[in-house]
């Protein structure tokens, strides 16, 4: 009896291919949001369950060296630390917009721009309007409806408009990137207080390190991680919220691909080598780690409030400030956008794109009434922690997105239905 040739081993799969899967996997628009959606369910399910208290205990457990400032608890490492890694990966993505994408021609992309201004006034008028009574620490909330989540709004329209105007996803892309800049701008300018223009100047010095290296090519995580943790800690010292730290670090990658700043990607057709810029390398490569850790756990230990059975539940939303944030996602965003782009294309020359409906843009504002992660974060720093006001701007934050979700999952579910019946006409 002779041997059989052995068969072969199956083909073993390069660690590089598995992280091209995980991360093609993972910028999928309705990956992200199922993950956000995920924690915020498993938060709010641990946070009035039998395991309320391990959940509670777990969030303000704190830790960290006093001296420096980073004495913390777990739920504030996660929005001011991982939160931050976030708000780098949206620098990235801002400095690329404003390089070579929608926002290098201001022509272009004023319409979703004014959209975008009026998607953060509107709200926050409505807000302060609703609170002007009560007055005091109630209008300190005054931006939590303001803030659009990029991830779960995407993703919506990414599971309910499939055979939607590829023009829609452009205009809703465009404009979070505006409330994205004008998020972290209320963020610097309103939320910091007690300014340490010491610890602030310092931190100016390893960002300025950090952005000579990336400049010069410098990939190596152990230079560039220092320096960053570095700027973030003193930013943070400094009274600045540190995610600002998050966004001058995305700032100062370089996009366009030339000198040592750039990587290569492959080859054209003609067999020339392909080079990227940095900042859409660190935006493909942090983007998983926002994605799939840092926003999911600031979600978990953000979102997680005790409604107190039906009984407290419905006494946050006699609460104004649950209302105003309510009132402020759904009918703030929809009236701000779209009021400020039929207000605009009332001029000459400027109109939405011709393959879209005015009704297109009512659903896609209304997803965009989903504030959600920075709304929370927002939230986090207009009112002490552990106060009632504080576990009613979470249910406010949760019901208006969701509200704000529905309303505008079934208006453009309808209108992709649409499209798609007439594209198999």
């Amino acid at each position: 009896m002779t041997d059989s040739a052995p068969s072969p081993l199956p083909p073993r799969q390069k660690p590089h291919a598995i992280w091209r899967g995980v991360n093609q996997t993972l910028q999928k628009d309705a990956v992200g949001g199922a993950l956000l959606l995920v924690a915020t369910i498993l938060a709010l399910v641990l946070a009035n369950g039998p395991l309320s208290e391990v959940y509670f205990s777990v969030r303000d457990f704190r830790f960290g060296p006093e001296s420096l400032h980073l004495n913390l608890s777990v739920g504030a490492w996660a929005a001011d630390g991982l939160l931050a890694i976030f708000f780098f990966v949206v620098g990235l993505e801002l400095k690329e917009e404003f390089v070579s994408g929608k926002l290098r021609d201001p022509r272009s992309a004023i319409v979703p721009i004014v959209a975008a201004i009026g998607g953060v006034v509107v709200p926050a008028l409505i807000f302060v309007l609703i609170n002007l009574p009560r007055g005091g620490e109630a209008l300190s909330g005054w931006a939590i409806p303001a803030a659009t989540d990029i991830a779960f709004a995407i993703a919506v329209i990414a599971v309910v408009g499939r055979f939607l105007p590829p023009a829609l996803r452009t205009f809703l892309l465009t404009l979070a990137v505006v409330d994205d800049l004008l998020a972290i701008s209320i963020i610097a300018i309103f939320y910091s207080s007690g300014i340490d223009l010491v610890a602030l100047l310092l931190s100016l010095v390893p960002l300025a390190l950090f952005a000579v290296a990336v400049r010069r090519g410098v990939r190596a995580w152990w230079i560039l991680l220092p320096l960053a943790v570095t700027t973030w800690a003193l930013m943070h010292a400094s009274g600045v919220h540190a995610t600002v730290a998050g966004v001058l670090l995305g700032f100062v990658v370089p996009v366009i691909a030339k000198g040592r700043a750039k990587v290569h990607v492959g080859q054209d057709a003609q067999g020339q080598p392909v080079y990227e810029g940095l900042a859409p390398h660190f935006a493909d490569r942090w983007s998983v780690v926002s994605t799939a850790f840092a926003v999911p756990v600031f979600a978990f230990f953000s979102a997680g409030v005790a409604v107190g059975g039906l009984s407290g539940l419905a006494e946050s939303f006699t609460d104004t400030i649950a209302l105003g944030i309510i009132a402020g996602l759904v009918a703030g965003k929809v009236i701000g956008i779209t009021g400020g782009t039929f207000l605009l294309t009332r001029l000459p020359g400027l109109r939405i794109d011709p393959s879209l409906k005015w009704i297109d843009m009512i659903g896609m504002a209304f997803v965009a009434g989903i504030g959600f992660t920075v709304s929370l974060l927002v939230g986090e720093l207009s009112y002490a922690e552990g106060s009632p006001a504080a576990d009613h701007v979470k249910v406010g934050v949760l019901a208006g997105s969701l509200l704000a979700a529905i309303i505008g999952a079934v208006i453009l579910g309808i209108r992709s239905r649409h499209y798609r019946t007439r594209a198999s006409r």
